[in-house]
């Protein structure tokens, strides 16, 4: 599974980025993120080139991340000894 994340102000027009509001008051930018499949990473990649040409385009878009968590994951997130039933051996020649 792949996840997207990124901050934008839906307020703000193309006119108005982050850069737009030093020495004013902050504004607070909205949380925001798009889900894909764990076959799609092509889209998932699509999606936040887009975000990034937004935010290159003068858009309150900013802090574009992919994340990837792998579902059929041999042990849990993290350090983890795997399943007792889990074989693997090391090949020499």
């Amino acid at each position: 599974m792949f996840v997207v994340y990124w901050l934008e102000d839906p307020a703000a027009g193309p006119e108005t980025g982050l850069e737009a509001c030093s020495g004013n008051a902050p504004r607070r930018a909205a949380a925001r993120f798009e889900r894909f499949g764990d076959s799609e990473l092509t889209q998932a990649l699509a999606f936040a080139e887009d975000l990034r040409k937004r935010q290159a385009a003068g858009e309150d878009v900013s802090f574009v991340s992919l994340c990837s968590e792998n579902p059929h994951s041999v042990g849990r997130a993290g350090v983890a000894d795997p399943p007792a039933d889990y074989v693997w051996t090391k090949r020499r020649r």
